[in-house]
């Protein structure tokens, strides 16, 4: 049974993991406190081996072989290669769900379409919802162990109602070397056309609708199939599991507390003698290398769980509860529900203009949150009221107007700088010889001092052609 805690994680607060840390059911501890025990009990006997049974010299050797197997360790790319790998397998596991036949949109069109309150109506419509989870059946069968053992052979499927004797005759007739799950879905389809003919399905657009929901409950069995199919490619789990037991393996050589490397601690130059050399501190417990097993063997028991989410796994998918809530959910969708209505009535906010539901006392609060009406809706606007004129698009009145300038440049070349952005409308115009790209042009004709009608004028307004001068007002 998948193990469910959304509720216990439904508030952030203080420790809110960590009443999770406490559950077994589920848990990495169940998943991975075998091998690690066996991690303890290796690394220990190395240990017992190298304090007690080594003479002097075999530890110099062994502690030469641990040296070198730590440093070989560390070459292993273990975060990249199991991160991608567990990742991959997520995303695969996750597909894999949503992949599952759900008969919801399929058993609101036939409840819909297919139309008749008597003895027959009510058995085509039954028809149609049973053959579509037969199919479901038949496809789980194949990718589910625990579907498998709930209907081992064609016999208890007849038994549990999904099928008659007349359809498994039929069903067994059809002579093919690959997995018959789609001939339910085709006895729908000309179920459907000869319920088309006998006018229970009133139109073509209604049968049409029909049928397109048939395909695609088909299409995620189709998919469901594939994927227990086509597995990740071998080499790469074998790649991960092989880096992830040779990286431990030479953990338990080169994690061990040996004896310090002589000449470690000589002095590069000469001075007083700094004593007797120290190694790493003799814990006896390697903590480190413990919660790194933790974490990377951890991390590989993930992907071997959810790789194949259709076994007996605590946390795998319960795909026999899913047979039985599809067949009771569709079933009572076009049976007992099918033209059996509530009343029509008007409701509670008829004649209210403004529509507010009741609060209870410990969610009052919420109604005094103002509403989210966009994030633009917060941004200052010029107080200049010219600012928000609506005005023609011309090219002589966008000159006129002030270029916005990059706040950060603006700092260094002033308030009156020109914007260093280059005009796209002048940048196919730039040909031959380079030019200077700004010209000072005094307009004391139009009165005033002419030092303060001192402008700058783009170069290529005063060499622009006949045609662009023609345009400006």
């Amino acid at each position: 049974m998948t193990v469910s805690y959304t509720l216990k994680v439904a508030e952030a607060r203080f420790g809110g993991f960590s009443g999770l840390l406490l559950r077994w059911r589920g848990s990495i501890y169940k998943l991975l406190y075998k091998e690690f025990l066996l991690f303890i009990v290796l690394y220990a006997l190395l240990s017992i081996t190298y304090r007690l049974l080594l003479t002097q010299e075999q530890r110099l050797v062994y502690a030469q072989v641990a040296r070198y197997c730590n440093r070989s360790a560390d070459l292993i790319p273990l975060s990249f290669v199991l991160g991608f790998y567990v990742t991959l397998v997520v995303n695969r596991w996750w597909a894999q769900y949503t992949s599952i036949p759900l008969p919801d949109q399929l058993m609101c069109v036939i409840s819909a379409s297919v139309h008749g309150l008597d003895q027959q109506g009510r058995l085509l419509r039954r028809t149609l919802v049973r053959y579509a989870n037969l199919a479901s059946v038949l496809v789980l069968r194949s990718v589910s162990t625990r579907v498998l053992k709930r209907f081992p052979t064609m016999e208890h499927v007849v038994d549990a109602g999904f099928m008659s004797q007349e359809e498994r005759k039929k069903f067994e007739s059809l002579k093919s070397d690959f997995n018959k799950y789609w001939v339910p879905c085709v006895w729908f389809t000309n179920l459907a056309a000869q319920a088309r003919s006998d006018g229970r399905i009133r139109d073509d657009i209604a049968l049409c609708l029909l049928l397109e929901e048939l395909n695609k409950y088909r299409a995620k069995c189709s998919m469901l199939f594939h994927y227990d199919w086509i597995s990740i490619p071998l080499v790469y789990t074998q790649v991960v599991t092989i880096a992830v037991y040779s990286f431990f393996a030479l953990s338990l050589v080169g994690r061990q507390f040996v004896e310090p490397e002589a000449g470690a601690a000589k002095p590069l130059e000469p001075g007083p003698d700094p004593g007797p050399v120290l190694g790493d501190l003799d814990m006896y417990v390697p903590l480190t290398t413990l919660l790194q097993f933790f974490f990377y063997a951890g991390w590989l028991k993930v992907a071997e769980q959810i790789i194949n989410p259709f076994g007996e796994d605590d946390d795998d998918f319960e795909t026999n509860q899913l047979i039985d809530r599809n067949l009771q959910v569709s079933l009572l969708s076009v049976d007992d529900m099918y033209q059996n209505l509530p009343p029509a009535e008007k409701d509670l906010y008829w004649d209210e203009g403004s529509v507010q539901p009741p609060y209870t006392v410990a969610t009052v609060a919420e109604s005094l949150k103002p509403s989210f009406l966009g994030s633009t809706f917060n941004l200052r606007m010029s107080d200049d009221p010219e600012r928000s004129l609506q005005v023609e698009a011309t090219p002589a009145l966008a000159r006129q107007v002030p270029a916005t300038q990059t706040p950060l440049l603006s700092r260094f070349l002033g308030a009156g700088a020109p914007s260093p952005a280059i005009s796209l409308r002048n940048f196919g115009r730039t040909r031959g010889p380079p030019r200077t790209p700004y010209l000072l042009r005094s307009r004391a004709e139009e009165g005033g001092d002419p030092e303060d009608c001192i402008e700058e004028v783009d170069c290529m307004e005063e060499e622009a052609g006949p045609e662009d001068q023609a345009q400006e007002p």
